[in-house]
């Protein structure tokens, strides 16, 4: 017998696989057949549930963008159904099984993680869901499965180069392009009214202590209103393009260690220190690398799939309906 590692451990033996044929079936209601395995429309229906619910709270009171965007749930929903049966039906012909004494343990730990170990909880929402334990199992099962042939087939033969990196990088250089930058902090005071004397009369009293030689970061920290407060204000290196033009054109008006005048506007005073400026550029590489790197990977793992799995419709019997 030969042992494989699942993810995380997971021993498989092998064992001669069925050959499976794709048996009639009554196509009403059917979306898909696999061999002999039918995936019919209410199937897909529960396995995009929780998309549809989040679509018909993004687009309430727009029927016609949610018809659309659900139409493209449920096509997206079959096809993971057909990936997950080719690649089950793949485990299986390549002779693997998964022990039950490991099954066991992955549902120990679904019930652990999702159930906080309860199974009167887990069997009443599957009483819910109108499951049975055995297809709560089962699932367990196949998304384990599904996840050790994606990593064996899939995430094992990505490897990303340096020299990939480098090369991406010189061909988007633009892409890492970033504007003007002044690293920044602020003190913000909300206004009870547009015409609110007493919040301008303190962001004076503010800039006059801190003209005066008391610390930005110190005052920001004791009068600021906004959720930078507990770090003095501070907002790190910021693009003019993400301030309100007010504040923009007097923050980038700044040199390097001074502070505004009282910049009033309808909803808050504001106060602004200038530590650093720079000028636009392009990110170097090292501030870009694991990016580049996460992006291709991603690029790279998108292809291999699609190979992987056009190589396992290519070899199985798959009809759409």
């Amino acid at each position: 017998m030969k042992i494989f590692r699942f993810i995380p451990v997971l021993a498989l033996a092998l064992c001669p696989g069925p050959h499976l044929h794709a048996e009639p079936v009554d196509v009403d209601g059917v979306k898909a057949v696999i061999n002999d395995t039918v995936i019919t429309r209410q199937q897909v229906e529960d396995f995009v549930a929780p998309a549809v619910e989040a679509l018909q709270r993004e687009y309430a009171g727009q029927p016609d963008a949610f018809r659309q965007k659900f139409t493209g749930v449920l096509n997206d929903g079959l096809e993971q159904l057909v990936e997950r049966q080719l690649i089950l039906h793949d485990f299986d012909t390549q002779g693997y099984r998964m022990p039950d004494s490991y099954l066991d343990q992955l549902v120990k730990d679904r019930i652990r993680d999702q159930f906080y170990g309860d199974r009167v909880t887990l069997m009443k929402t599957l009483q819910a869901r109108g499951e049975t334990f055995e297809q709560f199992r089962q699932d367990v099962r196949n998304q384990a499965i599904e996840t050790y042939m994606r990593s064996k087939n899939v995430a094992q033969e990505i490897v990303i180069s340096p020299f990939k990196i480098q090369t991406y990088y010189q061909a988007h250089t633009n892409d890492f392009a970033v504007e003007d930058e002044v690293k920044l902090r602020m003190i913000v005071l909300n206004k009870t009214s547009a015409a609110d004397p007493d919040t301008v009369k303190l962001a004076g009293e503010i800039r006059t202590q801190i003209q005066a030689g008391a610390a930005f970061a110190d005052m920001a920290s004791i009068y600021s209103q906004d959720s930078l407060r507990s770090q003095g204000g501070d907002r790190g290196w910021t693009e003019r393009s993400v301030l309100r033009k007010e504040l923009a054109d007097a923050a980038f008006a700044l040199q390097p260690g001074q502070v505004s005048d009282v910049i009033d506007t309808p909803s808050a005073c504001y106060l602004m220190f200038v530590e650093q400026k720079r000028t636009a550029h392009a990110k170097p590489l090292n501030e870009v690398r694991d990016d580049i790197e996460k992006n291709l990977r991603a690029q790279e793992q998108t292809r291999l799939q699609k190979q992987w799995i056009d190589r396992l419709k290519a070899k199985t019997f798959v009809l759409y309906f």
